[in-house]
């Protein structure tokens, strides 16, 4: 009971509602996220930052107390989650070059999710692709951008044009990898509304319930679904369908294994403290919105910790949702193995290149009437609300122009994910990510159905299904 309390007291210093036993669940484990401050994060009057003790915020102060316990505007994230127990804050240093997969200390394979608040530079291509690997890899993204022509530093780049290069131009999938686009846009004052929902770990999590949000000059998300079914609308603006494709202002996706967020605004994340010479907005304690609480809900959930309150009914022993790979043979190397498949799908033959190793499977492409299909019937454990369809595809057609003669469709059960066709053709192979919603058995299914003129190979690798 002592610990209970003291962990209350600390929560509330740092204005956060307090859930017993939510955040109490995730004790045992320690969760590291990285803060960016390499793309001009303190440029004008931005103070983008937990600490100006970096790279370790405890430098400044070890035992931070409430938000001034740090210098910066974003020191009531920090302190808030550092006063939990439950995370190791560091901060990427201006002049430092994001990589993952490096030899450094602050390298993202060292940490569960990476922070980018507003950034004002544009990134480079080595950077966006450690940015994309890390979040392929299980890592979470958390994008904070503002509203069009906030270019702080005057380089011409502002964050949302970073944010959409970041998504169009990354080398590692140009074709919409998250579901959504940041709108080009410049919203005065409003406060959004969150969905309704009980279950969404962002919206109802262990650091609060979220009502809303604050705009005061910012953007918004349009979604798209149908390249990314996981993308998902939590906070829209007044006048805008709660749920729709339009007036986002913080939205979720996921990726590979990785999970992504964006915020449209930053006002939301400042707390009106920090280094002298600045103009901040405290919109952390702005009671028009519940900002504190979907920052933190939103850190917990995209550093694999967010759980939603109540806490889901634990489940017995070996029935939990540990996120293991469900298919067997994804990437085809022990060729047709533990597929159902039509003649000559399963293949090594270089006429088409896998993805990676030597195997893929190989739809269509006679430039026939022709149907072909893969499948693979898995069981998704009874502690998972859901699960995580990847794959790498290829398509490469003979057809030109936008309309679509031949199709891949990709089903679970009897339930339509996705569908491509020869108009989806990119050149190389880009990865699609789907959600299956619900657990028990279930077989996932690929058919493709080619015209009777020119031809269309959908060739797929790497496929990946895990319970979330």
């Amino acid at each position: 009971m002592l610990k209970r309390a003291l962990l209350a007291v600390a929560l509330m210093t740092a204005g956060i509602t307090y859930v017993a036993g939510a955040a109490e669940s995730q004790a045992a484990a320690v969760h590291r996220v990285l803060f960016d401050n390499t793309k001009a994060e303190t440029a004008g009057n931005a103070d983008w930052i937990i600490s100006t003790a970096q790279p370790d915020p405890l430098a400044q102060n070890g035992n931070p107390s409430g938000e001034t316990s740090w210098t910066g505007a974003l020191s009531a994230w920090g302190v808030a989650l550092q006063r939990t127990g439950q995370y190791s804050l560091k901060t990427l240093p201006a002049g430092n070059t994001i990589t993952y997969g490096g030899s450094g200390a602050l390298d993202l394979k060292n940490f569960d999710e990476f922070v980018m608040p507003e950034p004002n530079s544009p990134l480079s291509a080595a950077e966006k692709t450690a940015i994309m690997r890390f979040i392929q890899a299980g890592g979470g993204f958390f994008l904070i951008v503002d509203h069009t022509a906030s270019d702080r530093n005057s380089d011409g780049w502002d964050s949302v044009r970073i944010g959409n290069d970041l998504l169009t131009n990354n080398g590692v999938d140009n074709t919409d990898p998250f579901g959504f686009s940041i709108d080009v846009n410049n919203i005065g004052t409003e406060n959004p509304v969150a969905i309704s929902s009980t279950t969404d770990p962002v919206i109802n999590g262990s650091f609060g319930k979220v009502r809303g949000s604050i705009i005061r000059n910012g953007s918004t998300q349009t979604l798209h679904p149908a390249d990314n079914a996981s993308v998902k609308g939590l906070v829209y603006r007044s006048g805008f369908t709660p749920g729709g494709t339009t007036g986002a202002f913080f939205t979720t996706s996921t990726f590979g294994a990785g999970r992504v967020a964006v915020w449209g605004d930053s006002s939301p994340i400042d707390d009106g403290t920090g280094q002298s010479g600045n103009t901040l907005y405290d919109g952390w304690n702005d009671t028009a919105g519940t900002n504190a609480a979907l920052a933190l809900n939103a850190t917990a959930w995209l550093a694999g910790t967010g759980t939603a309150t109540p806490p889901p009914t634990t489940t017995p022993p070996g029935t939990g949702c540990s996120g293991a790979e469900l298919f067997a043979n994804p990437g085809f190397e022990s060729g047709a193995t533990a597929w159902t498949a039509s003649s000559g799908v399963v293949t090594n033959d270089t006429s088409e290149p896998a993805h990676a190793g030597s195997w893929k499977a190989w739809l269509d492409g006679y430039g026939t009437a022709h149907t072909d299909t893969l499948s693979q019937t898995v069981t998704i454990p009874s502690g998972c609300a859901r699960a995580t369809l990847s794959f790498w595809l290829l398509v490469d057609t003979d057809e030109t122009g936008s309309t679509a003669y031949d199709k891949l469709t990709v089903a679970a059960g009897g339930t339509t994910l996705a569908t491509y066709s020869n108009a989806s053709a990119t050149g190389g192979y880009s990865q699609k990510t789907l959600t299956v919603n619900g657990s028990g058995s279930v077989t996932i299914t690929f058919t493709g159905v080619e015209g009777s003129k020119l031809a269309t190979a959908f060739v797929l690798d790497d496929l990946s299904l895990k319970g979330a």
